[in-house]
């Protein structure tokens, strides 16, 4: 028997299966000699989010807890922006202020229009706008980014 697996088309699955799930709530680091989670329960896990699914499929060598360092990885494994989101790209949203700090956020095109990312709300990964709506005819959240692998194509 030969089995060629899809790559493509698991990813896209684990992506949306991924949704409402806890599995990256939850990152424990030793920050100036004391434990703690480094995702505030969730409300910071995109970029474990993110960079937990690349690094499943092969796509990043490492995984993330923030934002800059997936797209560091990201960048060194051959990722590129495009102009326009395909079905599996990386979305990159302008900062937005929010718990005290501006915050990076990252997260995957799924296609119509949706994107799945973390909610600092649910703390856990949601299917939203790919700009989260618009107000006024201007997106909510502009994209910033948008990264594409050659591998997907």
């Amino acid at each position: 028997m030969r089995i060629q697996l899809l790559i493509k088309e698991s990813y896209i699955e684990t992506i949306k299966n991924s949704i409402n799930s806890s599995v990256f709530k939850t990152l424990w680091a030793v920050v100036d000699g004391e434990k703690q989670d480094i995702l505030d329960a969730g409300r910071k896990s995109c970029g474990v989010f993110t960079s937990s699914i690349l690094l499943m499929f092969g796509f990043i060598k490492e995984r993330h807890a923030t934002v800059s360092g997936t797209i560091k990885d990201m960048e060194r494994s051959g990722w590129f922006e495009i102009q326009e989101p395909r079905i599996g790209c990386i979305l990159r949203w302008e900062k937005k202020f929010g718990n005290g700090e501006d915050n990076d956020h990252i997260g995957f095109y799924i296609g119509d229009h949706m994107a799945i990312s973390t909610s600092s709300k649910e703390c856990v990964p949601i299917e939203h706008h790919f700009t989260y709506g618009e107000e006024n005819g201007e997106p909510k959240r502009k994209i910033v980014a948008i990264y594409w692998h050659e591998n997907l194509s």
